[in-house]
């Protein structure tokens, strides 16, 4: 498949998640998707939060299809054909349980800051973006339900 595709790796802090070869990735970075195909000049990007979305090239070892991720803070890289996804946290769209991310947004839309918070401004935008991240996982798992492994 030289040339028709790349190779990928998401990893996690505790483990490697995903390694195969891509034909094509759908990356949520901090500000925006955007796809990376075979060949793709160099780039270093913030991973933000929401759907990685792999479309996995045919090879001797197993056929092609998708596989996507839940993915949450960290950084991507693209350089000699090779993507790494350094993930905060990347959970396997099948994993994702939906009343658990149901759960896991009204408790996130249920904290409020503190009032001993030294830095309100700064804890309000954390509390926001663990309201997006909720949502975002949210709509993953209902968009994968019954999908599972």
């Amino acid at each position: 498949m030289a040339g028709k595709s790349f190779k990928c790796r998401v990893v996690t802090p505790s483990k490697q998640v995903f390694e195969g070869e891509l034909t094509y990735a759908s990356i949520p970075a901090w500000d925006g998707l955007f796809g990376v195909l075979p060949n793709r000049a160099p780039i270093l990007a913030r991973l933000g939060v929401g759907p990685l979305e792999l479309r996995l090239a045919d090879t001797d070892a197993h056929k092609g299809g998708d596989r996507a991720f839940f993915v949450r803070d960290g950084f991507v890289k693209m350089a000699g054909n090779e993507l790494t996804v350094l993930a905060e946290q990347a959970v396997e769209a099948e994993r994702l349980v939906e009343q658990e991310a149901r759960a896991e947004l009204a408790e996130a839309e249920a904290r409020k800051v503190p009032e001993n918070a030294e830095d309100k401004l700064a804890e309000q935008a954390r509390l926001t973006d663990n309201v997006r991240a909720a949502r975002a996982k949210l709509a993953m798992a209902e968009r994968f339900r019954g999908k599972a492994i």
